[in-house]
């Protein structure tokens, strides 16, 4: 019997591989390059707007939370139409929200790819790191009080009711949000980049696959309510 002889793919060298992927490497950061200048196409809210929004929601529902966070909905839906964005009205829908070591709860009002919408606090205080994203974050204080700082600074930021803690994509800060601190909390830019950060904790630390799942199972049926309209 004559042995069969088997047939060795060849090797590719080095350089065909670079000849084959550096063209589309280039091409993927061309096409995210362009995406990222337009993004601004697809924002639906004004942070400006949304700043006044919390300021009256604090004037017109002083220590009362809950009323600050209807009046919020309500503005929102009156104002929005349904066609043009889809918002989650129930404000019964929390979760918890671990995330660079801090913790709290939030209540997911819009969610798309280039814009969120969330009510964020804890009755007990929390802290950590505000992780460094790709969107543009801006943090409206409803009750309580946040602190922040950069490296190096040797005084802390104070942002109280009616103030909004502004984060510019690619900053981080340590972050402090005093007892009982409840933020109405805008990001826009890329939406889904920011995720791993917010999945992280519960994955390497809580291991709480209940919080994990009703995070994922919300955001990703307000991502797709909003995709089904043409909300980017």
């Amino acid at each position: 019997m004559t042995a069969q002889k088997t047939k060795t793919k060849p090797v590719e060298q080095p350089q065909n591989l670079l000849l084959l992927w550096v063209p589309r490497v280039l091409l993927l950061i061309a096409i995210c390059a362009v995406l990222d200048s337009i993004k601004h196409r697809w924002y639906v809210f004004d942070p400006t707007e949304l700043n006044e929004l919390a300021q009256a929601a604090i004037a017109s529902n002083p220590n009362n939370t809950a009323g600050m966070i209807q009046h919020i909905v309500t503005n929102l839906t009156s104002t929005y139409p349904t066609n043009k964005i889809k918002l989650n009205v129930d404000a019964s829908e929390w979760v918890f929200n671990n995330a660079g070591g801090a913790m709290g709860a939030m209540y997911i009002i819009h969610a798309s790819i280039t814009e969120y919408l969330i009510i964020f606090g804890t009755p007990l205080g929390t802290e950590g790191h505000t992780g460094l994203h790709t969107a543009d974050d801006y943090f409206n204080i409803l009750v309580g009080e946040q602190w922040a700082f950069l490296p190096g600074a040797l005084e802390m930021e104070r942002y109280t009711p009616g103030m909004v803690h502004f984060l510019p994509r690619g900053t981080a800060k340590q972050y402090k949000m005093h007892e009982g601190c409840f933020a109405l909390e805008y990001a826009r830019g890329w939406i889904p980049l920011m995720l791993p950060f917010g999945f992280a904790d519960t994955i390497t630390s809580t291991l709480d696959p209940i919080t994990l799942y009703h995070t994922v199972r919300v955001t990703g049926r307000e991502m797709l309510r909003n995709l089904l309209i043409g909300k980017i």
